[in-house]
């Protein structure tokens, strides 16, 4: 596998990832209701616990996507131009 198509798979999960966090953050601000009453079905949250888990868990992705995709994407980016 050559760095440009590295790059572009990169990006593509790049932007695949950060897909997936907007719906997640959509879903939440529109449906936070509906989502509280189908987890509460089968876990027993207060309403901070609910919110405080999805925020962490929308943290802890973000990190990851920036760790595992822009992170390599950027430094191939750097290797590519300097050579």
């Amino acid at each position: 596998m050559n760095s440009d198509s590295l790059c572009r798979f990169l990006l593509f999960s790049l932007a695949f990832n950060y897909l997936v966090l907007f719906v997640w953050f959509f879903a939440f601000v529109v449906a936070r209701n509906g989502l509280q009453r189908l987890h509460g079905r089968w876990f027993r949250l207060p309403d901070t616990s609910f919110d405080a888990i999805h925020y962490g868990g929308m943290a802890v992705y973000k990190i990851g996507i920036l760790l595992f995709n822009l992170a390599p994407l950027v430094a191939l980016w750097l290797m590519r131009d300097g050579s």
